[in-house]
């Protein structure tokens, strides 16, 4: 109330005029509209001595804010995770599938599963009821059976899939497995003696023991190949994303994975290291090296989440 505020500038010693509330709000994007109707963005500016002109936020208010308060649509997503018990240990992945919902007018649901509780038996419990599944990145061996069960069943019951980082290098290791017939397929990191390492160290790190500053780390140019559903949601052939990894495709096996339908979406421009994967056959399978979440925005959703809650909109219906 006015009497409130007129007490916190006496006792505080500001201006009356500087004292603003902030209510609780159902999402954290209506915060700037309420610090807008307090005028803080006009209290800053004069106590900054700044020249700006007035920002009209309906927009923000329409395409963003309304979209996630009042979706048209809802899809859930089953979000397979190691790390899922701490709150914001994929805080960014989270953001990144409500921008896409926001793009799409529609509600994600994320059902978080441990990827050390999926077994063979339980998949169909876990899996039956969700749109979308989605591997973020991770290090580690713990949980990584678990998360390759959850492919096998997006990809034998064509769910759509986005794998982020470590979730392309699992796809990689369930297809090598399953659908080409290397059952002890395996990324070094987590067997150093698997005879199929279909993930492991360039050849130019395999002698290193000392690992600091030898991580893939920062943006990288990519290659994408023409008519892949990749191309289709970029609109385009070439662009940049970020990355934060050591363990890579080892492009010994590539030719035997794609004659059972896996497809090498992108390549960096040397075409040495594989940048993004997909099935033929297959609604929506996409999995990608680098980290996409970092460059989505709630008014401009990353392409590929954006097309991911769109392929889980059309597998609902």
């Amino acid at each position: 109330s006015k009497e409130v505020k007129q007490k916190i500038s006496l006792f505080c010693n500001i201006d009356e005029r500087s004292v603003v509330q902030a209510p609780d709000a159902q999402t954290i994007y209506q915060v700037p509209l309420h610090f807008q109707q307090e005028w803080l963005d006009e209290i800053i500016v004069r106590k900054l001595n700044l020249k700006s002109t007035a920002q009209a936020l309906a927009q923000w208010e329409e395409k963003v804010v309304r979209k996630i308060l009042t979706p048209s649509k809802c899809v859930r997503i089953a979000f397979v995770g190691k790390y899922i018990t701490l709150q914001d240990a994929y805080k960014s992945v989270y953001e990144a599938l409500l921008h896409a919902g926001i793009e799409n007018d529609t509600r994600v649901e994320i059902e978080k599963i441990d990827s050390e509780k999926v077994t063979k038996e339980n998949c169909k419990e876990l899996f039956s009821q969700v749109h979308g599944i989605l591997i973020p990145g991770g290090f580690g061996n713990r949980g990584i059976e678990g998360k390759i069960r959850a492919i096998t069943y997006a990809r034998e019951n064509k769910i759509p899939y986005f794998g982020l980082c470590l979730g392309m290098q699992v796809a990689v290791i369930e297809f090598a497995r399953n659908v080409c017939g290397m059952s002890q397929a395996n990324s070094t990191e987590f067997n150093k003696r698997t005879p199929y390492p279909v993930i492991s160290l360039l050849a130019e790190q395999q002698g290193v023991t000392y690992k600091g500053a030898t991580m893939r780390l920062g943006a990288y140019p990519c290659t994408i190949k023409p008519g892949t559903r990749s191309s289709a949601a970029y609109g385009r052939l070439n662009m940049s994303e970020r990355h934060r990894h050591r363990y890579e495709f080892n492009m010994k096996f590539r030719k035997k994975l794609e004659a059972q339908g896996f497809v090498i979406a992108g390549v960096s421009p040397n075409r040495k290291l594989v940048e993004m994967i997909e099935i033929k056959d297959h609604p929506w399978f996409v999995a990608v090296q680098f980290h996409p979440e970092f460059k989505s925005r709630p008014e401009h959703a990353h392409p590929l989440f954006r097309e991911f809650i769109f392929a889980a909109l059309t597998h609902q219906g």
